[in-house]
């Protein structure tokens, strides 16, 4: 799907049409260059490559630095690929948030919050077993059991246990384009999208 790269604002809210007040997020999309259009007969599938946020060429490798003097263009810091864009694009065209239009559904895909190492209450929502009464006070979060007895003598696979929370890739999707504020190259949406503030996210129609 074709799509822009973007960086997370932070999440604010408006009132819609019937006085509801309807929570967003805000997110700064592009402007996006297009470092490199690949073809059929060159690379097998069509797609453009998207670059985002320029960076300095002390920070660039030889490779890179090749790879962006060809499209002649700066060095970008973050590149995404995206596919179905219509119309003719070129190497160092510039696409901006007007991509998008009031009323679009998106898709916004982001690394979540790292949480660390959870337990099984925080992490997939346990109520807990037993009580703090009869002398016990130490099993109130635990999980419980987690398998049989002698057979089958393991632990199956997949099992809801404590273990690293968050820091991983996720999307959320259909969420709807309430408003487009092309001065400032921002893009606000219904609800909430993956990542802290200023995290890196990919926007796709």
């Amino acid at each position: 799907m074709p799509g822009l790269i973007g960086k997370k604002i932070g999440m604010t809210s408006v009132f819609s049409a019937d006085g509801k007040n309807v929570p967003c997020t805000v997110i700064e999309v592009g402007p996006c260059v297009v470092t490199q259009v690949k073809t059929e007969a060159t690379d097998g599938y069509e797609a453009l490559q998207i670059g985002f946020v320029e960076k300095t060429e002390k920070h660039t490798t030889k490779p890179e630095a090749g790879h962006f003097a060809k499209a002649g263009v700066a060095p970008q810091r973050f590149l995404a690929e995206f596919k179905g864009f219509d119309g003719a694009y070129k190497a160092g065209d510039v696409i901006t948030v007007d991509f998008f239009e009031d009323g679009d559904f998106v898709d916004v895909r982001g690394t979540s919050k790292g949480k660390g190492f959870q337990g099984v209450v925080k992490r997939h929502g346990f109520g807990g077993v037993g009580q703090k009464t009869h002398g016990q006070d130490d099993r109130y979060r635990a999980p419980g059991s987690i398998g049989a007895c002698s057979y089958p003598a393991k632990v199956f696979k997949g099992m809801r246990m404590a273990g690293q929370m968050g820091n991983r890739g996720c999307t959320v999707q259909n969420l709807q384009v309430i408003k487009i504020l092309p001065e400032s190259n921002l893009l606000i949406v219904k609800g909430s999208v993956p990542g802290h503030k200023g995290s890196i996210v990919i926007i796709e129609k």
